[in-house]
């Protein structure tokens, strides 16, 4: 149940034709995993604490330094050299206390992803690795869990929702079949500050659409935009029947 304060300070959610207090109810009772404090995984993290996610578990071995600063927007100068994890846990307690969060600072691998998942309604990833993106896509599948995937960089972002508790939904694999351990990140090429934040906040958005049962969320779908040009297109993604993760 909701109590006064929070009525007062979901209001505006909760106004919303499409959503109502029952809704914000299911964002309260709600756990989610998200896999990387960087760029995406900062404004994800923020709107989704705002937004009254009842449990958020922040997953990231990094620490802050100074190249963070100039996108990775829950964290300051003075937190250089501290875990990422929990500086974001702290300033998400004091952006809402009325919300749980777990700093988990540690590689997310095949033996500890299970347990994570254990009792998660859903994942957010915005990491820059593909290889630890594969694993979150494997356990999530073998979970049954919906993952929210956001990805960024240069001036291109991507967003996609793969759900594999419905018949035919596409995993990650099926968009990405190679494994992609050459894959470039932003640490090599670039990427400009507000489109990491413009995915992340988008990926907020279909997380709580997921959560909420409010809207149409991406699922089967890939969103990608070009932020040189302004253009955005939207695919859609189909299953791939020999997947070696979700095809049998």
């Amino acid at each position: 149940m909701l109590n006064d304060e929070e009525l007062l300070r979901y209001s505006r959610q909760i106004m919303l034709p499409q959503f109502d207090i029952a809704a914000q109810e299911k964002l309260k009772a709600a756990r989610v995993l998200i896999v990387g404090m960087g760029g995406i995984g900062c404004p994800v993290a923020l709107y989704l604490a705002a937004a009254g996610v009842g449990e958020l578990l922040l997953a990231d071995f990094d620490t802050v330094d100074a190249s963070n600063l100039q996108r990775q927007i829950l964290f300051a100068p003075a937190d250089r050299g501290r875990r990422k994890v929990e500086v974001a846990a702290e300033k998400l307690l004091l952006q809402n206390p009325h919300i749980n969060v777990q700093a988990l600072a540690l590689t997310l691998d095949a033996d500890n992803l299970p347990g994570l998942l254990a009792g998660a309604d859903l994942v957010v990833d915005g990491c820059d690795n593909f290889l630890t993106r594969d694993l979150v896509n494997k356990a999530c599948v073998a979970a049954r869990v919906p993952l929210v995937s956001a990805a960024a960089i240069g001036l291109s972002a991507q967003l996609a929702v793969f759900d594999s508790r419905h018949p035919g939904s596409p995993c990650y694999r099926c968009l990405y079949p190679e494994t992609g351990a050459d894959a470039v990140a932003c640490a090599e090429s670039g990427v400009l500050a507000p489109v990491v934040g413009v995915v992340g906040t988008l990926a907020a958005t279909e997380a709580l659409k997921m959560l909420s049962g409010v809207g149409l969320p991406l699922v089967g779908r890939l969103w990608l935009w070009e932020a040189d040009t302004g253009t955005m297109r939207t695919l859609s993604v189909a299953r791939d029947p020999a997947c070696p993760v979700c095809g049998h």
